[in-house]
């Protein structure tokens, strides 16, 4: 009993620091976008007026100075109007000054990070026991944060924004070093996160080079060279490539029975392989083994 309560304390936390990371997810959204517009508009480039007024005030301050406002009325917001999940639903997703719609992103991406964090945490392989076991799940859910922001990002824009992707690397490449030191063969570990990287990068940048960006898009390939440093296997990076797809299919056939979308239809690829790198990282060992046990009987 005593465990389990501990083991309930631990995912009540958990959960809460996910909706708090949650949050300042969905504002770093806001704020890369309207940086975006901005640098859009500099460089002369095709950029949506409405929007770009809409944001820019999220432009004007930086730092300890920048502070969260309603992007209808630019009203800052104060601490009431910013705790997950329950602000939204006090104002039943409506600015607490301007009465505009809220939407529903900001409390879409708080439960996300915070079931994310929960999930981690329930279904982590090998569990959350050693200080090295520990130090990955940090390093995980970190992850998972700039992950968040990603999935958004394209899923609303079609792009995969640097300032993002390259921290995110950076996060990758410590991940894979802490596998390999710890690893009794450095030669194979290091084999297996280069093998790894090639099937969720190199196979992406192969079609990116030979289509000249037509089918895929050069976002997708630096999302996969990370996402490859973190499994660092390649058997989980096939199995993450493959629910990658198969979740597109999923998504995509209905939509081309029905009509409502084409073969000339844009579909981000980024929150495809970002839901099917967290699988295959959950749960991708049990589903390699589950297969063996079938090739072997």
């Amino acid at each position: 009993m005593i465990v389990l309560m501990n083991e309930l304390l631990v995912c009540i936390a958990l959960g809460l620091l996910g909706m708090a990371m949650g949050s300042f997810a969905g504002a770093t959204v806001w704020r890369l976008r309207a940086r975006q517009l901005v640098e859009d508009k500099v460089a002369k480039e095709d950029y949506d007026k409405k929007e770009y007024e809409k944001l820019l005030p999220l432009t004007k301050h930086k730092g300890a100075k920048d502070r969260s406002r309603c992007l209808s009325c630019g009203h800052q917001l104060a601490w009431y109007d910013l705790v997950p999940v329950i602000s939204w639903l006090s104002t039943r997703g409506k600015c607490r000054y301007c009465r505009h719609s809220i939407g529903r992103f900001e409390p879409l991406i708080e439960i996300g990070v915070a079931a994310f964090f929960v999930l981690s945490y329930i279904f982590w392989p090998g569990g959350v026991e050693s200080s090295l076991s520990i130090a990955q799940f940090g390093l995980w859910l970190v992850g998972g944060v700039m992950l968040a922001i990603l999935f958004v990002y394209d899923l609303k824009w079609f792009l995969l924004p640097d300032r993002v992707i390259f921290p995110f690397i950076a996060s990758g490449i410590v991940t894979a070093a802490v596998t390999v030191y710890h690893s009794p063969d450095v030669g194979a570990a290091l084999l297996n996160v280069g093998e790894s990287v090639f099937v969720l990068s190199g196979i992406y940048l192969g079609l990116y080079i030979l289509s000249k960006g037509a089918w895929i898009g050069f976002g997708d390939v630096k999302l996969g060279l990370a996402l490859g440093l973190i499994l660092g296997d390649w058997q989980l990076a096939l199995v993450a490539l493959f629910a990658a797809n198969l979740i597109g299919c999923v998504i995509v056939m209905p939509g081309l029975v029905t009509k409502r979308l084409t073969r000339t239809t844009q579909v981000p690829f980024g929150p495809l392989l970002i839901a099917g790198f967290v699988l295959a990282e959950l749960f991708g060992r049990a589903v390699i083994d589950w297969y063996s046990g079938l090739v072997i009987f």
